[in-house]
């Protein structure tokens, strides 16, 4: 019998490993408030630079669920290591790019060798805590998926800002470099055992046609207007065949290069929708509150930063306190008064008007975050108790890459339903107003001094204003009812949550 594995240093050994992670789903983020000044430098428009975001996306969606097959080839810590240095590489070539062609490739590059680089964090913690010290871990690691995101726009301007855009990647280098050595160093005397399973090629080759179109689409349908432009219906098509390909091979073949038979665990499977699901609601919030702020409410990209960022703060100062009591509780109840904190800021945003200040929108943020601190680690846990030691890896990368498509829809819905129901209230406005009213014809007076073309458009911008308003409101009362629902399937898992013991540990 062997015991487990226990490094040097724990506490090195987390920090290298939160910090290389932290790096990674910060650059989600980081560059999209950076476009209008890349895509200026670099001569192009910023419809083009938008596939700096496409790219990346794709990359990391088409690696992600590779990750099981990467770390039984290669070993985990081996595995995180090379992504971290090759990650700190293609930062500096992003960096160094001198057209867009060359940090798109780059930006590529920079997605692939992201996509391992979570789950893998996440194995490797569950690996080095004892089992009553896990749930720490986890709750560590939720807390960086919580602030990177929000931290990358704001770091991001403020890089732009006072140095220039090349800075966002070279940051990355330092650290990418530190994290990779801390973590090569304390983890080096853990055993391993790796394997040589056979590539399977049609799996691989589905997978990243499949995957690679559908994020496509995602990524760019609201730029192309959907369907009725010829690119999206084509990729569409593309993206259905190849993943319908994808999923009768892997379901059939006796060594996938993507295990989707950990759906056979219940906890998984019911882990995993909780975590798509809420997360999409929750990517859907990240996304519409700051669009909000600056299109209706008029703030800058720094102050619609700021009025956000408070939805960090709870997860932050609980992150302690919920990996260290909360196994001492049914995981699935703190999951669900997660999901009602949610909903409630959800339906409190569905109250929200255009001449609410800057205090209301920060609190409900504060709010929120106590969601987020009591949701990551129970649903993680979740889904990950019921999965052998060797399938850790695996099922963690395939809940991350469900996670994370979960957010490319959610993004591409959450807009379009916006940009698509503010259409119709606008019509709707409009319908009330005639050139003949008398209370039309008073307002307009009074808005234009005397001039009707002047009163006229801001008359119209204030219909529109309101019409998004109200679009914003709707979106947000669905938001509610959806993480409401989630508290159903959260209570579809079953105890126990404490994560299966090791093999080497005394198991078969």
């Amino acid at each position: 019998m062997t015991t487990e594995f226990r490094p040097p240093n724990l506490a090195l050994s987390t920090i290298g490993l939160s910090l290389a992670t932290f790096m990674q789903v910060l650059d989600t983020t980081i560059a999209n408030v950076s476009l209008p000044t890349i895509a200026g430098n670099l001569g192009v428009s910023n419809n083009q630079s938008t596939w700096v975001i496409t790219s990346f996306a794709v990359s990391m969606a088409i690696a992600l669920p590779l990750t099981g097959f990467l770390s039984r080839r290669f070993g985990e810590v081996r595995l995180f290591t090379a992504c971290t240095l090759l990650f700190a590489l293609t930062s500096f070539l992003c960096g160094v790019s001198q057209s867009m062609g060359m940090l798109i490739l780059f930006r590529a590059l920079q997605g692939a060798v992201a996509g391992p680089m979570y789950p893998i964090t996440q194995s490797l913690l569950i690996g080095i805590y004892p089992p009553a010290k896990r749930g720490m871990a986890l709750a560590l690691l939720a807390m960086v998926t919580v602030v990177a995101p929000i931290a990358g726009p704001i770091l991001g301007g403020w890089i732009t800002d006072n140095y220039s855009w090349p800075w966002i990647f070279f940051i990355n280098v330092p650290i990418g470099i530190f994290a990779s050595m801390v973590v090569a160093n304390q983890l080096r005397a853990k055993v391993e055992k790796t394997e040589r399973p056979k590539v399977d090629y049609v799996g691989l080759i589905s997978l990243i046609i499949g995957v690679g179109a559908l994020q496509i689409v995602l990524d760019k349908g609201n730029d192309e207007d959907w369907f009725n432009s010829t690119f999206i219906i084509v990729t569409s098509i593309v993206s259905a065949i190849g993943i319908a390909v994808f999923l009768i091979w892997e379901l059939t073949d006796k060594d996938p290069i993507v295990d989707l038979r950990l759906f056979r665990h219940r906890n998984f499977t019911a882990g995993t929708i909780a975590l798509i699901l809420a997360y999409a609601a929750f990517f859907a919030i990240g996304l519409l509150v700051p669009l909000w702020l600056q299109r209706n409410l008029g703030y800058t990209s720094t102050w619609a930063g700021f009025a956000t960022a408070p939805i960090g703060v709870l997860p932050v100062l609980l992150t302690f306190f919920v990996g260290k009591y909360a196994t001492r509780f049914d995981l699935r109840t703190l999951a669900s008064i997660a999901f009602v904190v949610m909903a409630g800021t959800c339906f409190m945003r569905s109250d929200f008007f255009i001449g609410i200040d800057f205090y209301h929108v920060a609190m409900v943020q504060l709010w929120q975050g106590l969601g987020v601190a009591l949701f990551f680690m129970p649903v993680l846990t979740i889904l990950l108790s019921d999965l052998q030691q060797n399938e850790i890896a695996s099922g963690s990368g395939l809940a991350t890459f469900l996670r994370t498509l979960g957010g490319s829809f959610s993004a591409s819905l959450t807009t379009l339903l916006w940009e698509r129901r503010a259409v119709i209230h606008h019509e709707q406005l409009t319908e009330h107003i005639t050139a003949y009213s008398p209370t039309t014809q008073a307002a307009m007076h009074q808005i234009g001094q005397g001039n009707q073309e002047a009163a006229a458009g801001v008359l119209n911008d204030m219909i529109t204003q309101q019409a998004y308003q109200i679009s914003f409101n709707e979106v947000f009362h669905a938001l509610g009812w959806i993480f409401l629902a989630l508290v159903l399937v959260i209570w579809l898992a079953r105890p126990p949550f404490t994560p299966k013991a090791r093999p080497a540990a005394g198991g078969h």
